[in-house]
């Protein structure tokens, strides 16, 4: 899979105003709803979606983006690339250090998955342009970003209790945020939760990438999730990309 949009391949060499700049662009591109121009190569009821789990692993300066594709949880393909990080973690800006090497991996890939699910975040961003949502637009295809912290938003009620396996509470649009005040923008997902008083797992973050949906993105992850707290494609992405990196 190569760029659809190159214009929107991030570029680590551009000033952070320049960068920020491309992701009011990336997110005035991207489509925050379960409609598509071409829903003709949405999969069927009856056929299960083909799922792409997308995860990095660093080592000294290089980035190795692991993708692991999956469908009736069965893996189907395998492909990595590893590219130069050129500048530091930004937050905010983590796709212009973490970008290139998945674009990279997406060349490598022979399947064409129907959606995209990103270790990292989405909508849920202060230019509503994260890493998922920048990888979308870029390659014009469903993607969901899954993050393990909250960068930014409000969420809907408190998270400082645990919460109950199967729980969503909305995080919402705040004024960190480009969108306004009051937009769901993602959910904070509790996919597993242990059955002890002294012990928790924190939730997952879900927001829409691009061609999804808040909701839809949350229904996503939990459909992809088994025993583990990561929905199995990104927990297996996160596996192969420490497995590269160890080489």
């Amino acid at each position: 899979m190569w760029p659809v949009r190159p214009e929107f391949v991030p570029d680590p060499a551009l000033s952070r105003d320049e960068m920020e700049t491309l992701q009011h662009d990336i997110a005035a591109a991207a489509n925050f709803s379960d409609d598509s121009e071409d829903d003709s190569q949405r999969p069927t009821p009856e056929e299960a979606p083909i799922v792409a789990g997308v995860d990095q692993a660093f080592d000294d300066e290089t980035a190795t983006s692991a993708l692991v594709i999956m469908q009736s949880g069965e893996v189907i393909e395998r492909v990595h690339a590893t590219e130069p990080t050129e500048i530091p973690y930004i937050p905010g800006l983590l796709s212009f250090r973490e970008g290139g090497a998945i674009l990279s991996a997406f060349k490598e890939l022979e399947t064409e998955p129907d959606v995209v699910l990103v270790d990292g975040s989405g909508r849920i961003h202060f230019r509503e342009a994260g890493l998922a949502t920048h990888i979308g637009v870029t390659l014009d295809i469903p993607t969901v970003g899954v993050a393990k912290s909250l960068l930014c938003g409000q969420p809907r009620r408190s998270l400082s209790e645990p919460l109950p396996e199967g729980t969503r509470v909305a995080i919402e649009a705040d004024g960190d945020v480009t969108a306004p005040e009051g937009t769901v923008i993602g959910h904070a997902v509790q996919t597993r939760q242990y059955n002890s008083d002294s012990r928790y797992i924190n939730p997952l973050y879900v927001s829409p990438g691009h061609q999804v949906s808040a909701e839809t993105a949350a229904d996503i992850v939990e459909s992809q999730s088994s025993e583990y707290k990561l929905p199995e494609p990104t927990r297996l992405a996160d596996s192969y990309a420490g497995e590269l990196t160890r080489r």
